[in-house]
C-alpha cells in the first residue's frame, strides 16, 4: 500500500496535548500506512508549558506531505507569512488540510477556510467569528469535515478528528483499534457545549459508563429506554437527564450512533448480508440500515462496502474514493 505522508506542523506557543494527539494516533502501526514527521519553521518551538520541542522536518517537508495538520497554538496571532504561504499551497495543490483546537486560526489567516464551515475552542469561538468573517462558523460541534479541510473543537476533540480520518481512510475497524489503544471512545455524539461551563453535577452521582459498555455487548438486543434505565437503577426521567448531562446527546440518539458504527464494522470486515448486518447492529431490517445510512453518511451500505474493499488493498492515500460530504459531527442533523 502507498505511504501517507503527514506533517504535523508545531507553530510557536504550540499546546502539548494539541500537539500529542496527532502525533500519537499517526505514528506508525501495523495495521496503518501513515508517515508521520513532526515539522517546524525553525529546528526548536515553544510550547505553551514553558519546554521546547526539537522539529525534524522543516516546511520543505510540509510542502511535500499528504496531510498537514497544524495543532493549537497560542497567542493565535503574527503567524510567519512563510507559514501561511506553505499552508495555502497546500490547499491549492489539494493536499488535505487539518487543525486542531486554535489551530483554525492559522488556517483562516492563509485562507484556507474562505467560504468553509469550520469550529475552533468554544473559548476563543467569538474571535474567530469576528476575525475571519469569510468562514462558516460552527458553533456546537466537536469537529467539521469539509472533504479536504478539517478542523476541530477544543483540544481533546482532536482525538475524534483524528480518529475520523482514520476512519474516513482506513475503515471503522482500524479505527475503533487504535481507540481502544488509546483508551478513548471511537466516536462521540453531542458538541462541544457541553464542556461550556455549567452547574456542577450533585456530588455522589456515579457514571453511566456501566450502562454505556453494558448496551454496547447487546447492541442487537431490543434496548429501551426502560431497559437501560432499568440496568442503570434509575428511574426513566432521572436516567435520561443523566446520560444526557454526560454524553451531550440521548439515549436513542447514542445507541443509534453505536449501532451504525458496528454496521459500518461488520460491512468492512465480514461478507454477511446487509439484512444479516442489520439485525445484528440492532437496526432491524435492510430497509432501516439503508434510511440511516442515507441520512448519515450519503450513502448506502452496499456502496460503503464496496468503497472500503477498494480501500483495504489501496491505503490511505487513495481515501478520496470514499464518498464524502460535510460532516459536522455533533450536529444534530447527524444523530437523526
Amino acid at each position: 500500500m502507498t505511504v501517507h505522508r503527514i506533517a504535523v506542523l508545531a507553530l510557536d506557543g504550540v499546546t502539548p496535548l494539541d500537539l500529542a494527539i496527532p502525533t500519537q494516533i499517526f505514528t506508525a502501526q501495523p495495521e496503518t500506512t501513515y508517515e508521520m514527521t513532526l515539522c517546524a519553521l525553525d529546528e526548536k518551538v515553544r510550547t505553551t508549558a514553558g519546554f521546547a520541542l526539537v522539529a525534524d522536518g522543516d516546511l520543505e517537508r510540509v510542502r511535500t506531505a499528504d496531510t498537514v495538520i497544524v495543532p493549537g497554538f497560542e497567542p493565535m496571532t503574527s503567524v510567519p507569512d512563510a507559514v501561511l504561504d506553505t499552508l495555502a499551497e497546500a490547499r491549492d495543490r489539494g493536499r488535505r488540510v487539518v487543525s486542531i483546537c486554535t489551530g483554525a486560526f492559522a488556517l483562516a489567516e492563509a485562507g484556507v477556510l474562505d467560504g468553509l464551515h469550520a469550529t475552533t475552542h468554544w473559548k476563543h469561538i467569538d474571535d474567530f467569528e469576528r476575525d475571519f468573517p469569510a468562514v462558516m462558523v460552527d458553533r456546537d460541534v466537536l469537529y467539521v469535515d469539509e472533504g479536504d479541510v478539517l478542523t476541530s473543537a477544543g483540544v481533546c476533540c482532536g482525538i475524534d478528528l483524528c480518529l475520523h480520518i482514520v476512519r474516513r481512510d482506513l475503515g471503522a475497524e482500524v479505527a475503533n483499534r487504535i481507540a481502544r489503544g488509546l483508551v478513548a471512545a471511537p466516536h462521540r455524539e453531542g458538541g462541544q457545549a457541553q464542556y461550556v461551563p455549567a452547574p456542577v453535577p450533585v456530588a455522589g452521582e456515579a457514571s453511566l459508563s456501566a450502562t454505556r459498555g453494558w448496551a454496547l455487548h447487546r447492541l442487537g438486543e431490543p434496548l429501551t429506554l426502560r431497559v437501560l434505565a432499568r440496568h442503570a437503577g434509575l428511574s426513566q426521567r432521572t436516567f435520561m437527564r443523566r446520560f444526557t448531562e454526560e454524553t451531550g446527546t440521548t439515549p436513542l440518539q447514542w445507541l443509534l450512533g453505536a449501532r451504525l458504527g458496528r454496521a459500518r464494522e461488520l460491512l468492512e470486515s465480514t461478507d454477511r448480508s446487509v439484512d444479516q448486518v442489520a439485525r445484528d447492529c440492532g437496526l432491524g431490517t435492510a430497509a432501516n440500515l439503508r434510511l440511516h445510512f442515507r441520512r448519515t453518511l450519503d450513502t448506502t451500505p452496499t456502496a460503503y462496502r464496496r468503497t472500503f474493499t477498494r480501500l483495504a488493498s489501496r491505503g490511505p492515500a487513495d481515501s478520496s474514493a470514499v464518498p464524502t460530504v460535510p460532516t459536522y459531527a455533533g450536529d444534530a442533523a447527524a444523530a437523526r
